[in-house]
């Protein structure tokens, strides 16, 4: 699991499925910031991982502070799915 920040809007929600890197990873959850005085365009800040990640994702089971932080352009993410159910 990791933040994977987001400089543009590549047009995801919460259950999107992205690839970047050679991998796919599942969008647990999506902060939007930036809409009123962030910068130029709006940064989605996703908690993503493995959908076997789920779980502890959804019982807090992993400390969002330590999670590995990646910055990239909307641009170099390839959208899978945009949104979609997260249930296990």
């Amino acid at each position: 699991m990791k933040q994977l920040i987001i400089h543009g809007d590549p047009g995801i929600r919460k259950g999107a499925i992205v690839e970047h890197g050679g991998e796919e990873l599942v969008c647990f959850g999506i902060n939007r910031n930036g809409e009123w005085h962030g910068p130029e365009e709006v940064q989605l800040w996703c908690t993503v991982g493995d959908q076997s990640e789920y779980e502890d994702y959804e019982k807090r089971n992993y400390v969002p502070h330590f999670l590995d932080v990646e910055r990239v352009d909307a641009e170099e993410i390839q959208v899978v799915r945009a949104k979609g159910d997260l249930a296990v």
